[in-house]
Protein backbone atom coordinates (compact mmCIF):
# COMPACT_ATOMS: atom_id res chain seq x y z
CA UNK A 1 0.00 0.00 0.00
CA UNK A 2 1.31 3.45 -0.83
CA UNK A 3 1.87 6.13 1.74
CA UNK A 4 3.60 4.34 4.61
CA UNK A 5 5.81 6.79 6.41
CA UNK A 6 4.28 9.78 4.61
CA UNK A 7 2.25 12.09 6.82
CA UNK A 8 -1.13 13.07 5.42
CA UNK A 9 -0.51 16.56 6.79
CA UNK A 10 2.81 16.74 4.92
CA UNK A 11 1.14 15.70 1.66
CA UNK A 12 -1.65 18.25 2.22
CA UNK A 13 0.93 20.96 2.98
CA UNK A 14 2.86 20.07 -0.18
CA UNK A 15 -0.39 20.28 -2.16
CA UNK A 16 -1.16 23.70 -0.70
CA UNK A 17 2.35 24.94 -1.57
CA UNK A 18 2.15 23.56 -5.10
CA UNK A 19 1.19 25.78 -8.00
CA UNK A 20 -1.05 22.97 -9.30
CA UNK A 21 -4.15 22.16 -7.27
CA UNK A 22 -4.00 18.61 -5.93
CA UNK A 23 -6.99 16.59 -4.78
CA UNK A 24 -7.77 13.94 -2.20
CA UNK A 25 -10.13 11.17 -3.34
CA UNK A 26 -11.87 8.70 -1.01
CA UNK A 27 -12.09 5.26 -2.66
CA UNK A 28 -14.08 2.29 -1.41
CA UNK A 29 -14.40 -0.32 -4.18
CA UNK A 30 -12.25 -1.49 -7.08
CA UNK A 31 -9.98 1.55 -6.58
CA UNK A 32 -8.88 0.08 -3.24
CA UNK A 33 -6.73 -2.23 -5.39
CA UNK A 34 -3.38 -0.58 -6.12
CA UNK A 35 -3.22 -2.59 -9.37
CA UNK A 36 -6.38 -0.87 -10.71
CA UNK A 37 -5.14 2.58 -9.63
CA UNK A 38 -1.77 1.88 -11.33
CA UNK A 39 -3.50 1.11 -14.65
CA UNK A 40 -5.67 4.24 -14.46
CA UNK A 41 -3.18 6.80 -13.12
CA UNK A 42 0.08 5.16 -14.23
CA UNK A 43 1.24 5.44 -10.60
CA UNK A 44 0.06 4.52 -7.11
CA UNK A 45 -0.30 7.75 -5.12
CA UNK A 46 0.22 8.00 -1.37
CA UNK A 47 -2.87 6.95 0.56
CA UNK A 48 -4.27 6.70 4.04
CA UNK A 49 -6.95 4.37 5.44
CA UNK A 50 -10.15 6.33 6.07
CA UNK A 51 -13.81 6.00 7.04
CA UNK A 52 -16.78 7.78 5.47
CA UNK A 53 -19.57 8.11 8.02
CA UNK A 54 -23.29 8.09 7.24
CA UNK A 55 -22.89 6.13 4.00
CA UNK A 56 -23.35 2.48 3.05
CA UNK A 57 -21.49 0.41 0.43
CA UNK A 58 -23.94 -1.70 -1.57
CA UNK A 59 -23.51 -4.54 -4.01
CA UNK A 60 -25.15 -3.88 -7.39
CA UNK A 61 -27.11 -6.65 -9.10
CA UNK A 62 -25.33 -7.61 -12.34
CA UNK A 63 -22.17 -5.61 -11.54
CA UNK A 64 -18.91 -6.57 -9.82
CA UNK A 65 -18.23 -3.08 -8.41
CA UNK A 66 -20.05 -1.34 -5.53
CA UNK A 67 -22.02 1.84 -4.99
CA UNK A 68 -22.28 4.10 -1.96
CA UNK A 69 -25.23 6.19 -0.88
CA UNK A 70 -25.90 8.29 2.20
CA UNK A 71 -27.40 6.11 4.96
CA UNK A 72 -27.63 7.32 8.56
CA UNK A 73 -25.70 5.36 11.20
CA UNK A 74 -23.66 3.41 8.63
CA UNK A 75 -20.01 3.81 7.62
CA UNK A 76 -17.78 2.81 4.73
CA UNK A 77 -14.15 1.82 5.23
CA UNK A 78 -11.81 2.76 2.40
CA UNK A 79 -8.77 4.90 1.79
CA UNK A 80 -7.96 8.39 0.62
CA UNK A 81 -5.73 8.76 -2.43
CA UNK A 82 -3.59 11.86 -1.85
CA UNK A 83 -1.98 14.30 -4.26
CA UNK A 84 -4.30 13.58 -7.23
CA UNK A 85 -3.72 16.00 -10.12
CA UNK A 86 -6.46 17.62 -12.21
CA UNK A 87 -5.60 15.29 -15.11
CA UNK A 88 -5.81 12.24 -12.85
CA UNK A 89 -9.13 13.45 -11.45
CA UNK A 90 -10.41 13.74 -15.04
CA UNK A 91 -9.37 10.10 -15.66
CA UNK A 92 -11.20 9.00 -12.49
CA UNK A 93 -14.29 11.03 -13.47
CA UNK A 94 -14.32 9.36 -16.89
CA UNK A 95 -13.78 5.92 -15.35
CA UNK A 96 -16.63 6.39 -12.88
CA UNK A 97 -18.78 7.56 -15.80
CA UNK A 98 -22.41 8.69 -15.59
CA UNK A 99 -23.42 6.14 -12.95
CA UNK A 100 -21.67 8.13 -10.22
CA UNK A 101 -21.59 11.74 -9.08
CA UNK A 102 -18.39 13.17 -7.67
CA UNK A 103 -19.12 14.83 -4.33
CA UNK A 104 -17.04 16.48 -1.62
CA UNK A 105 -17.29 14.57 1.66
CA UNK A 106 -15.60 14.67 5.05
CA UNK A 107 -13.74 11.49 5.94
CA UNK A 108 -12.00 10.44 9.15
CA UNK A 109 -8.47 9.16 8.75
CA UNK A 110 -8.28 5.75 10.42
CA UNK A 111 -4.78 6.25 11.86
CA UNK A 112 -5.29 9.64 13.50
CA UNK A 113 -9.08 10.30 13.47
CA UNK A 114 -8.12 13.57 11.71
CA UNK A 115 -10.92 14.86 9.45
CA UNK A 116 -10.16 15.52 5.80
CA UNK A 117 -12.24 16.91 2.94
CA UNK A 118 -12.08 14.58 -0.07
CA UNK A 119 -13.93 13.88 -3.28
CA UNK A 120 -15.73 10.57 -3.65
CA UNK A 121 -18.06 8.94 -6.16
CA UNK A 122 -21.64 8.48 -4.96
CA UNK A 123 -24.15 6.35 -6.90
CA UNK A 124 -26.39 8.62 -8.99
CA UNK A 125 -29.70 6.81 -8.39
CA UNK A 126 -30.88 6.90 -4.76
CA UNK A 127 -33.81 4.60 -5.57
CA UNK A 128 -31.96 2.01 -7.66
CA UNK A 129 -33.69 -1.36 -7.06
CA UNK A 130 -30.45 -3.18 -8.05
CA UNK A 131 -28.63 -2.04 -4.90
CA UNK A 132 -28.56 -4.65 -2.16
CA UNK A 133 -26.66 -5.94 0.86
CA UNK A 134 -22.96 -5.28 1.39
CA UNK A 135 -20.04 -5.37 -1.04
CA UNK A 136 -16.90 -7.21 0.06
CA UNK A 137 -13.46 -6.15 -1.24
CA UNK A 138 -11.71 -9.43 -0.36
CA UNK A 139 -14.38 -11.43 -2.22
CA UNK A 140 -14.06 -9.05 -5.20
CA UNK A 141 -10.27 -9.53 -5.26
CA UNK A 142 -10.66 -13.31 -5.21
CA UNK A 143 -13.48 -13.57 -7.77
CA UNK A 144 -13.31 -10.54 -10.05
CA UNK A 145 -10.07 -8.56 -9.84
CA UNK A 146 -8.26 -10.34 -12.68
CA UNK A 147 -11.09 -9.72 -15.17
CA UNK A 148 -11.70 -6.20 -13.83
CA UNK A 149 -8.02 -5.35 -14.37
CA UNK A 150 -8.24 -6.60 -17.96
CA UNK A 151 -11.39 -4.48 -18.49
CA UNK A 152 -9.62 -1.46 -16.95
CA UNK A 153 -6.65 -1.90 -19.30
CA UNK A 154 -9.10 -2.03 -22.22
CA UNK A 155 -10.80 1.13 -20.91
CA UNK A 156 -7.46 2.98 -20.81
CA UNK A 157 -6.54 1.82 -24.33
CA UNK A 158 -9.97 2.93 -25.52
CA UNK A 159 -9.63 6.29 -23.70
CA UNK A 160 -6.59 7.09 -25.82
CA UNK A 161 -8.61 6.64 -29.04
CA UNK A 162 -10.28 9.67 -30.68
CA UNK A 163 -13.75 8.04 -30.50
CA UNK A 164 -13.52 6.32 -27.14
CA UNK A 165 -16.28 4.27 -25.52
CA UNK A 166 -17.53 5.09 -22.03
CA UNK A 167 -16.41 2.95 -19.10
CA UNK A 168 -19.93 1.51 -18.81
CA UNK A 169 -19.86 0.46 -22.48
CA UNK A 170 -16.36 -1.00 -22.04
CA UNK A 171 -17.48 -2.84 -18.89
CA UNK A 172 -20.62 -4.22 -20.52
CA UNK A 173 -18.85 -5.38 -23.69
CA UNK A 174 -16.00 -6.94 -21.70
CA UNK A 175 -18.14 -8.80 -19.20
CA UNK A 176 -20.59 -10.00 -21.87
CA UNK A 177 -17.63 -11.57 -23.75
CA UNK A 178 -15.90 -12.91 -20.62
Amino acid sequence: MGGEGVSVTAVAAAAAASTLPLHSVFVYGSLLADEVVQVLLKRVPSSSPAVLHHHHRFSIKGRVYPAILPVENKKVAGKVLLGITDRELDVLDTFEDVEYERRAVEVSLADTAEKLLADTYVWGDNDDPNLHGDWDFEEWKRLHMKDFLAMTMGFMEELEQPESKTRVATYESYFQQG
